[in-house]
């Protein structure tokens, strides 16, 4: 029998860097606004084979937000320090237990549906403890503007560096590895991006709160870096961009950024 899935968005409304941030409006190629928790559950309804779809929230004015648009939601408690806390109550509020949870980052509206189900497809039969998140490999440009935001002070994208294996081995607001070259806008460099999408089984959700948040996990501001602390491996799996570009809504100068890909790319 299939595997279950249920998806979830986290989404808060305090945000030291943005505040209000999943309420932020986006406009579209066809010059259509909306809000970007709006976006990013249209990007988790695109999905196919998903038992259901939810944005997690503790704030009143996200929550009115997504049912106005008719989404669903399930009001999570304040004290969740991260997503990923927040996915382990929303699995607590369903019915039935899923085989797989996956977590739509709220402030990822470009995330294509085929990254997702790629991400599915690789957890699926991976094990009670599994834990796996999709990376991107960066070209020049996409290489340039993380690099730009490090150099203003701003915190833009994830990195991550793997082993052999395709495991983890860390995850990092720094561009990592290291790297002085200059590279053309098309050619491909050694950075990986890291796409803010998890896919967990809720026995690892349930290992996670049962650990501390970790020092690294805190310094870095990742919350997936407690998975790694406690010795639970995160498989990253590569993902064709298709020509595709990526980009996250981490700060309000994201904004015109996201808004120019989905320009190009006509996304309404």
């Amino acid at each position: 029998m299939p595997a279950q899935t249920v998806i979830f968005i986290p989404a808060r409304y305090a945000s030291q860097r943005f505040p209000g941030k999943p309420l932020a409006e986006l406009t579209g190629a066809t010059g259509e606004t909306k809000s970007l928790i709006q976006r990013s559950w249209e990007a988790a309804k695109r999905v196919q084979d998903v038992a259901a779809a939810y944005v997690l929230t503790d704030d009143y004015r996200i929550a009115e937000a997504v049912r106005s648009f008719g989404g669903d939601v399930l009001m999570t408690s304040t004290t969740c320090r991260n997503g990923t806390e927040r996915c382990a109550e929303g699995v607590a509020l369903l019915d039935t237990t899923p085989d797989i949870v996956v977590n739509i980052q709220g402030d990822a509206p470009l995330t294509p549906p085929d990254y997702v189900q790629g991400l599915i497809a690789a957890i699926a039969g991976a094990g009670p403890l599994a834990v796996a998140t999709p990376v991107l490999p960066t070209d020049g440009a996409h290489l340039t503007r993380l690099r730009a935001d490090r150099t203003a002070g701003r915190v833009g994208g994830t990195t991550v560096v793997q082993d052999a294996q395709g495991k983890a081995l860390y995850f990092s607001k720094e561009v990592l590895p290291f790297d002085t070259a200059t590279y053309e806008e098309t050619a491909v460099t050694p950075v990986l991006h890291h796409v803010g999408v998890y896919a967990y089984t809720p026995q690892a959700l349930t290992r996670y709160m049962a650990a501390p948040p970790s020092t690294l996990e805190t310094l870095e501001g990742l919350e997936q870096l407690r998975f790694l602390d406690i010795g639970l491996p995160v498989s990253c799996v590569p993902l064709d961009p298709k020509g595709r570009a990526f980009w996250e809504l981490n700060n309000p100068s994201d904004i015109p950024i996201i808004e120019e890909i989905m320009q190009k790319e006509g996304i309404a």
